[in-house]
């Protein structure tokens, strides 16, 4: 079976992930991309062009799937597959994920809820009387980057955002106040399953950089999946965040393949199923695996850094078990790396991720990790 995988930077989430699962498969995979230095054995394509992208895997051979994790090349990805017949994504429910304010007006004219939003294209005016607090993002942004609640002066937030990102759509809509929950799923175009879920902690106000995880499954996932459905988003992997507000669930986004920043192996070291095979399988033109998903409990801490300065002390990769939890820690700085501090997921220092039988002896775990091999950063 031949597998292309579009991609851009390199990922854990490919390079630890999906390309063993393709392996043990059986696929041939060739990755596509636009930096092919960054990538072994890669082919050079302009990816976020769909035009190139199909001709490329044309001369390159005929393909059995295609397939990205990447946020920035899903509808690129799912025109291509579509071209070739494979099994695939529907492009408008990966522009409609994507791009924040049409996420909005689909949910809204589907009748699944209404939430406050406003698109400001560069150069337009900023509405006065706007109802604080509300929220400003990038329309199509990521990582949690340029995203502020503001309470007040909401010109000079827009500005801000602007400035750091000439030429792109802003988006303020209305806060979402309550506790910040995920649902991750899988389809395959019929049947949606549901895998599990998230509680999602945040850094400090107004910044909203997520800080840790932890194995929540239960939750409305009726209100969550109507909404995927009004999206069109039931192929493949989807990781929704959503807001248990006074009024009921409230979707905050929906990304369109499966969660990140190393919660994905949390995901599967909790649920006891290869993820990234079923994941693929369903690109292959497989059902959902019919499998029974584990139970256990599991957390992902992000060891976020609190000041700008020079990493003085940083500890390596280590995996190591402490009686029935397993604990994996994952640098992703080291020592003499300068750290600015951004107030986004780029502030990461490293990732604890741990499974255990309970959530008792996970966060003992965690805890005693933390204290013995910490991060240090001198100004």
């Amino acid at each position: 079976m031949r597998l292309y995988l579009t991609a851009l930077k390199p990922t854990d989430s490919v390079t630890d992930g999906f390309l063993p699962a393709a392996r043990a498969l059986g696929c041939a995979v060739t990755i596509l991309t636009d930096r092919p230095d960054r990538h072994p054995d890669a082919v050079g394509c302009d990816v976020r062009d769909p035009r190139a992208l199909i001709d490329a895997i044309a001369h390159l051979g005929r393909p059995d799937a295609i397939f990205t994790n990447s946020d920035h090349l899903q509808a690129e990805t799912a025109l291509a597959a579509d071209y070739f017949g494979l099994p695939g994504k529907d492009w408008r429910a990966c522009l409609a994920a994507k791009n924040k304010y049409l996420t909005r007006r689909r949910l809204a004219e589907a009748g699944v809820e209404e939430v406050f939003s406003v698109r400001l294209a560069p150069g337009d005016p900023v509405p006065d009387g706007l109802p604080y607090p509300l929220v400003v993002k990038p329309r199509e942004g990521v990582a949690s980057e340029d995203v502020m609640l503001v309470e007040k002066d909401l010109g000079a937030a827009v500005e801000r955002v602007r400035r750091a990102r000439p030429g792109e759509a802003v988006v303020v809509e209305e806060y979402l106040d309550g506790p910040l929950r995920t649902l991750e799923t899988l389809g395959d175009g019929n049947e949606l399953r549901v895998l599990g879920g998230f509680a999602t902690t945040l850094g400090p106000l107004p910044h909203f950089v997520e800080e840790r995880l932890d194995w929540a499954p239960g939750g409305p996932h009726e209100h969550v999946l109507a909404a995927l459905r009004a999206l069109g988003a039931g192929f493949g992997a989807c990781h929704t965040e959503y807001v248990e507000t006074a009024r009921g669930p409230r979707i905050v986004e929906v990304n369109y393949r499966v969660i990140g920043d190393h919660c994905d192996f949390l995901l599967a070291d909790i649920v006891d199923v290869p993820v990234f095979e079923w994941i693929l399988r369903v690109h292959l033109g497989e059902p959902v695996p019919a499998g029974p998903l584990g139970t256990g409990y599991g957390t992902a801490v992000s060891l976020v850094a609190d000041r700008s300065g020079t990493i003085t002390s940083a500890p390596g990769a280590e995996e190591r078990a402490e009686g029935d939890v397993r604990l994996w820690h994952r640098p992703l700085r080291a020592a003499g790396d300068h750290v600015v501090q951004t107030h986004t997921n780029r502030d990461y220092l490293g990732v604890i991720r741990a499974v255990g039988p309970d959530r008792a002896r996970v966060e003992a775990a965690v805890a005693a990790y933390r204290a013995e091999r910490p991060w240090v950063i001198s100004a």
